[in-house]
């Protein structure tokens, strides 16, 4: 095309955004065919031009880096990083090629396929290979993991939720697992049945209580069964023991036993009735069969002074039919410093020096006299 034709052919375009003509001496931004005025080759979303020139063309439209990422670009499931490029769809979610590994071997899957276990995947390589177990419900091999183990019946048994490849169905143990968290029960460990009952707790793990016999008699255990330097006795055989049982907890005591309000307790179970914590062989009080500390008992139960209102921490002074700290125990003219030992007269209920009632009129101390002699005030 000549200059003269080229000159004629973008005094006839337009821009492809504002649809206006190009001046002769202005700049023509190119893009894949399309016009634009160096000022309308712009982010369709914020509308600023296109650092470094780099853009994303998605649905007709022209989009900067950052934007494209937040409207369109996937997540990785891995890393979280916006995924440009290559995406590989797996498990409900995208992942970066490099992301997307065994979580067994940490091997690259993206060109290798992958096997996909109750939310998990790994690599084909692993899942079959020679070390492979029996699954026993439907004869499929499964990869034997090292956090996995099998009980007595042939029967996987792992801290993970293990799920067949082939049918989709758990293993015994993890499918009763889960069961028994629905229902609320526990799981024996040693068949991995559903304890419907009671259960026997022995070194912190429920079982049924028929898979155990008394250590002494050799009865079959029922849940009453008490542990005992890691033995297991019926409740009978353990009570002709001897051994002191605890007032809290109903157990047999081993160490070191408290023995206070007529009964035994674990150092740790004989605590205050209101903040629970330990006694620990400081000094406690007794109020309707509970233990209470010091402090504690005083919020509860102890006198209130009559002078500061507070409650009285300590010795209490009796005087007048009222309690008082000791430190609030004076005489209610001078406020000079009173103890039982000091005499001091009564006035309006109150507590006078002899100091101060030999300044009080005569008649008034003639008047407190009388009151004082009255059989009817005492």
């Amino acid at each position: 095309m000549t200059g003269s034709n080229m000159a004629t052919a973008l005094v006839n375009a337009a821009c492809e955004r504002c649809r206006t003509s190009f001046g002769p001496t202005e700049r023509i931004v190119n893009s894949s065919g399309e016009l634009f005025h160096e000022g309308c080759f712009v982010c369709a979303q914020c509308f600023q031009q296109f650092p470094d020139g780099v853009f994303y063309e998605f649905e007709g439209r022209k989009y900067c880096v950052y934007d494209f990422q937040m409207l369109f670009a996937p997540t990785c499931g891995q890393c979280g990083e916006f995924i440009v490029g290559r995406v590989i769809k797996a498990m409900n979610n995208s992942w970066h090629p490099e992301c997307f590994r065994c979580d067994v071997c940490d091997e690259c899957l993206a060109d290798v396929g992958f096997v996909k276990n109750a939310g998990r995947f790994g690599c084909l390589q692993l899942f079959l290979s020679p070390k492979f177990l029996p699954f026993t419900s439907c004869s499929f091999l499964l990869h034997l993991h090292p956090t996995m183990r099998t009980c007595s019946d042939g029967y996987i048994a792992c801290d993970l939720l293990v799920v067949c490849f082939l049918c989709r169905h758990l293993c015994r143990p993890c499918h009763n697992r889960e069961k028994a968290k629905g229902l609320g029960k526990y799981v024996c460990q040693k068949c991995h049945a559903i304890i419907d009952g009671q259960p026997l707790v022995y070194r912190s793990d429920p079982y049924h209580p028929d898979h155990f016999n008394c250590t002494h008699c050799g009865k079959e255990l029922t849940a009453d069964a008490r542990e005992l330097k890691g033995e297991l006795y019926c409740l009978p055989c353990h009570d002709k023991m001897g051994v002191p049982i605890c007032g809290a907890c109903r157990r047999p005591i081993e160490g070191r036993v408290v023995n206070a309000m007529g009964k035994q307790w674990h150092v740790e179970h004989f605590v205050c009735a209101k903040c629970e914590k330990p006694f620990l062989g400081h000094r406690h009080y007794e109020r309707k069969g509970l233990a209470y500390c010091e402090n504690h008992y005083n919020q509860l139960f102890g006198d209130v002074c009559y002078l500061c209102n507070k409650v009285i921490e300590g010795d209490v002074v009796s005087a007048l039919n009222k309690a008082w700290c000791v430190g609030c125990f004076s005489c209610s003219t001078c406020n000079s410093k009173l103890t039982l030992k000091n005499k001091f007269v009564e006035f309006d209920m109150k507590p006078v020096c002899k100091r101060c009632y030999e300044h009080f009129p005569i008649e008034l101390k003639k008047r407190l006299k009388k009151l004082s002699e009255d059989p009817t005030r005492k």
